[in-house]
């Protein structure tokens, strides 16, 4: 007989990776099982840890979105936006 392994995790991320898992023909105990081995096999987490960082470029268009606060262009196509823009540099 299989020991038993209880975990805690919040029903949005049960029910999200239960989807994925049951779409790719798993139970969420095979998911388990599938990253414990990797854990084993890799002598650690089966993936790279890390917080991402953004570049300056990144950081000023998430700035200027979240100043927007969603007045941005809508309904037109992508040339006509990049004129808008480039008219806008010429203004300036």
């Amino acid at each position: 007989m299989m020991p038993t392994v209880q975990f805690r995790t919040d029903d949005s991320t049960k029910t999200q990776a239960g989807a994925i898992f049951q779409q790719l023909g798993i139970t969420m105990s095979d998911a388990i099982n599938m990253f414990l081995r990797q854990s084993i096999l890799h002598g650690g987490l089966p993936f790279e840890l890390k917080i991402p960082k953004y570049n300056e470029v990144t950081l000023a268009a998430l700035a200027d979105m979240e100043q927007s606060k969603g007045k941005g262009i809508q309904g037109k196509s992508v040339g006509a936006t990049l004129a808008d823009l480039k008219a806008e540099d010429a203004d300036e």
